[in-house]
């Protein structure tokens, strides 16, 4: 039985949304780019023993403080979305995804083990690209 690499699904789809708007040209690359280094700091910027997590799960690891730091990061990026075009329904999955991820978070031992593999900053930047991507499309 062959091995495969962990979480390949989703950052295969995220690589995917990522071409569709670049293919689709859309006008602001610095603000697209700033918005994927930030996801991927977050989320998957690190490797460890073929696991990949970001600063979020290690900053969520303090106690009290430490999901609503990466909250208010998160927050970041959705204004950053915003600024791109993201419509109205979008915005709110998008804050829904960050609130369930800091409130899951919150909870001792198993919402730091959520913390790391929820990965709320990919999901919104790969939400953002399939938006972005079907919008050019039309």
């Amino acid at each position: 039985m062959a091995r495969s690499r962990p979480h390949r699904d989703t950052d295969d789809r995220y690589r995917e949304a990522e071409r569709a708007v670049h293919d689709a040209g859309i006008e602001d690359d610095a603000l697209i780019d700033r918005i994927d280094r930030l996801a991927r700091l977050l989320d998957t910027q690190f490797s460890l023993f073929g696991f990949r997590f970001g600063i979020d799960g290690l900053i969520g690891l303090i106690p009290g403080i430490g999901d609503a730091a990466t909250a208010i990061m998160s927050l970041y990026l959705i204004v950053l979305a915003a600024r791109a075009g993201a419509s109205l329904g979008l915005i709110v999955q998008m804050i829904a995804n960050v609130i369930f991820d800091m409130v899951i978070g919150a909870v001792p031992v198993l919402g730091d083990l959520f913390d790391f593999t929820f990965r709320a900053n990919a999901r919104n930047a790969r939400l953002l690209h399939a938006y972005l991507a079907a919008k050019r499309a039309r």
